[in-house]
């Protein structure tokens, strides 16, 4: 059986809490010491945390399961990343991870564009995504499609501070092999 790609729902928060933990720390946890990597999962992934995303109507996490357990998850909703050139309106992708186990499958391609569809979903907009300076393989991702790097912020991990990008797609600009503004459809990680 194939992996599948769902809506999460509140239900899903325990899921969800869980499996961003795992992603996460699996991706990026050696690099930070155990009681900042743990005192940011306690904050950031926490279950009603997760509720709180999941139940509210601008936002949207879908979760990538394979026979029933969660290996991966995207969500998407407002720009919140610092740049004095968001506006309203403007979406977006706030995290995107894969377990180890389910990339280089085209599962995160997959991802990437349900959530890009949801985000254009009342037509097109600008898109934004942030993304760790040292993730190279995550930039490559997201310029194949049509991102650019706009700026740079400070991620702070526990004590530790990340240098992110802040990347962008005009909402004039369709991803390359797109035709006209369609629906083509932080991001922490791909």
């Amino acid at each position: 059986m194939a992996p599948t790609i769902r809506r999460a729902t509140p239900e899903d928060a325990a899921t969800l809490s869980s499996l961003a933990a795992r992603s996460f720390t699996e991706t990026f946890g050696h690099l930070y010491p155990p009681e900042d990597l743990q005192a940011f999962i306690d904050e950031a992934y926490a279950v009603e945390r997760q509720r709180v995303i999941l139940s509210h109507p601008d936002y949207a996490v879908w979760l990538l399961e394979d026979s029933g357990e969660a290996v991966g998850h995207a969500a998407a909703g407002p720009c919140g990343l610092p740049h004095p050139d968001v506006a309203p309106g403007d979406g977006e992708l706030k995290r995107l991870y894969l377990m180890a186990t389910h990339q280089n499958g085209g599962w995160g391609a997959r991802m990437f564009e349900t959530a890009m569809a949801w985000l254009q979903r009342n037509g097109p907009c600008t898109l934004w995504i942030g993304v760790w300076s040292e993730n190279f393989g995550a930039q490559r991702f997201y310029a194949r499609r049509g991102f650019e790097a706009v700026g740079e912020y400070l991620f702070p991990v526990g004590r530790v501070l990340d240098r992110e990008f802040i990347l962008r797609r005009v909402a004039s600009r369709p991803a390359p092999g797109v035709s006209g503004h369609g629906r083509d459809g932080r991001s922490d990680g791909a």
